[in-house]
């Protein structure tokens, strides 16, 4: 699955879609996608992804309080 950073737009390649959708992990470990070879994995925090699209991440898949309403009675 390709996500993007959202500071600079450079896809990451997930390499771990458990961690990804887990709400209790802050960060992912990816491979950025930038240049010819693919870069090593490193990790990254979720709350810096988006989807390509730049749509935001589910919040069922950031934040562990998800189900709770959310500060602004949304």
């Amino acid at each position: 699955m390709l996500l993007a950073e959202k500071a600079t737009g450079h896809l990451v390649e997930v390499l771990d879609v458990t961690a990804l959708v887990d709400p209790l992990e802050a960060s992912i470990r990816a491979s950025l996608h930038y240049g010819e070879e693919a870069q090593d994995p490193e990790s990254f925090d979720k709350t810096l992804l988006a989807f390509p699209s730049g749509e935001p991440l589910p919040r069922c898949w950031t934040d562990p309080d998800y189900r709770r309403q959310s500060p602004t009675g949304q």
